[in-house]
């Protein structure tokens, strides 16, 4: 089989170029052939008329950056030749999800209102990995404002496909991060997590994906969805890639009042040290789902995907075998009222934060002359947002009126608060399961098919059931591939912890790398690549 440096993982990419193997730009012409070989046409604002075609692209990106990417690759050939050290990240491909602003580039939050919106600054994170080496070689796809669990929601189309079978989804809202990733266009990705928008595409497409705790990682320059939920995290192939990135982007920034002050270890540290004496927790809350039945509004409960429950207890048997302690019966209660409470909260945080796209500042403007500026508001949002962004205003508003207020934003916060109880129960180090972690799967199921969801707003959220009480916990996640179902597709397992553990997560996630690497599935290669 033919080595393609752009497959290697970033850090194997990084000690290749440190140590004069290759060069950086020679890794960035690898992979940026990939992107020519698997891409497809370029997403567009325009009518979309879909053909057979794009069902066997990836369509990740919505700019490729290849001039910037270009100067930064030479720049850090450059470095090596001066006996300079090039960064941590030196020469590794980064795609960045297009919520996050990047300096003279389009930063679009998949939507047509900032379609031509070039940014005058970086975002912090997108700030960090560059001063670590890392080459930007573009922005990509996102559902709009990030607003989705599939990328399809996104006015760039064609929609991202999922890289092992590209007539499925690649998740969302980080579709765009996940499958550039898997397919080889990038070795590592910026994106963010605000319901599980990380960790359920990671899953999706067999990648590695963290939501930190919140505050873990700056959020300035992020555009905002929901300012209490969002938080910036990275993909990668594995978790020592993952570690690297944590390294770069974790830490305090005077810009973002909410990012945290606590010390930041070093997360490629202890790795390896496997998992012996370490309390890992099973949920039998995370085995089963509650949602309302569309017509009579009853709760019906059944649980996930049997290949998926297997998944996890057969990583549970292995971390048994070596040497971890394996909790059973860890209650988690309010689990199934996530996604209620995210409807809510995240409506009323969305709706506020919109409130900036008016066609005057900045952004999409609506072309012909009004009477007043209430007309151009009224048209520039009713061209410039798509479907999601105008709904979630609408039940944003609704839910945030005074005489609605109590009866459910109110309460939406005070359920948050118990989903937050959960985990403090689980994770006491004084209480009755003193666990460093709680085991479970990421979705429900594998991925679905391209338009079998979409349009429904419910049932689309439903994706998110196992991952979003984390993001109202504030607690970190991880998401690592743990083999394919029956029908190829990726699973994923999760690993949830107490506040600032994602050393501890990472290294239980290296561990199940490292007691799997010889089996089968790890060999497999996504559909899109097998085809080169």
């Amino acid at each position: 089989m033919t080595e393609h440096l752009c497959d290697l993982p970033a850090h194997e990419q990084v000690r290749r170029i440190k140590g004069g193997e290759i060069s950086a730009v020679e890794l960035l012409k690898s992979t940026l052939e990939r992107v020519d070989a698997v891409e497809g046409r370029q997403a567009r604002t325009e009518s979309y008329t879909p053909n057979p075609t794009d069902l066997e692209k990836v369509h990740a990106f919505i700019t490729v950056t290849r001039e910037r990417a270009q100067a930064q690759a030479e720049s850090i050939d450059q470095k090596i030749a001066a006996g300079e050290d090039p960064g941590p990240l030196a020469g590794v491909p980064l795609a960045v999800k297009d919520i996050f602003c990047v300096k003279d580039t389009p930063s679009t939050a998949g939507s047509k209102i900032l379609e031509n919106f070039i940014s005058p600054y970086s975002a912090t994170p997108v700030k960090h990995l560059e001063e670590a080496g890392a080459v930007v070689v573009g922005k990509v796809n996102l559902d709009e404002f990030t607003f989705g669990s599939s990328n399809e929601s996104s006015a760039f189309l064609p929609p991202v496909g999922n890289p092992w079978d590209p007539t499925y989804v690649p998740g969302g809202s980080s579709g765009g991060s996940t499958a550039a990733v898997a397919a080889g266009e990038a070795a590592i990705s910026l994106g963010t997590d605000t319901a599980g928008s990380i960790r359920q595409p990671a899953a999706f497409c067999g990648v590695v994906g963290m939501k930190p705790t919140y505050g873990r990682v700056s959020r300035y320059g992020l555009i905002a969805f929901a300012s209490s939920l969002d938080c910036p995290g990275p993909v990668a192939r594995n978790v020592t890639d993952t570690a690297l990135m944590m390294n770069a982007i974790a830490g305090p920034d005077p810009r973002d009042a909410t990012a945290a002050n606590a010390p930041v270890p070093d997360y490629c540290k202890g790795l390896t040290e496997g998992v012996k004496g370490l309390r890992i927790g099973l949920s039998p809350d995370y085995f089963k789902l509650k949602y309302p039945d569309p017509e009579t509004g009853e709760l019906i409960e059944q649980p996930i995907s049997p290949e998926i429950e297997s998944a996890v207890l057969a990583a549970a048997q292995t971390f048994a075998e070596m040497g971890a302690e394996i909790i059973e019966e860890v209650p988690m209660p309010n689990t199934h009222h996530g996604i209620p409470v995210y409807f809510v909260i995240s409506r009323v945080e969305a709706a506020s934060n919109l409130h900036r796209y008016d066609g005057v500042k900045y952004g999409y403007r609506f072309p012909d002359e009004e009477e007043n500026l209430r007309e151009l508001y009224k048209k520039t949002r009713g061209r410039g947002f798509g479907i999601q962004p105008k709904l979630r205003i609408l039940m944003g508003m609704y839910v945030s009126a005074e005489q609605y207020e109590k009866g459910h934003y109110e309460r939406a916060l005070r359920v948050r608060t118990l989903i937050r109880d959960d985990f403090e129960r689980a994770f006491d180090p004084g209480g009755s399961y003193k666990l460093d972690c709680l085991l479970t799967a990421t979705t429900p199921t594998t991925a679905f098919k391209l338009g079998a969801v979409y349009g429904d707003s419910v049932l689309m959220q439903y994706a998110d059931l196992l991952t979003v009480p984390a993001n109202h916990a504030g607690v970190p996640g991880l998401s690592i591939p743990a083999g394919f179902g029956e029908n190829g597709l990726p699973i994923g397992i999760q690993f949830l912890g107490p506040d600032f553990s994602e050393a501890t997560l990472l290294r239980a996630g290296r561990s199940y790398e490292m007691a799997t690497e010889g089996e089968a599935w790890r060999a497999l290669q996504p559909k899109v690549i097998g085809a080169l």
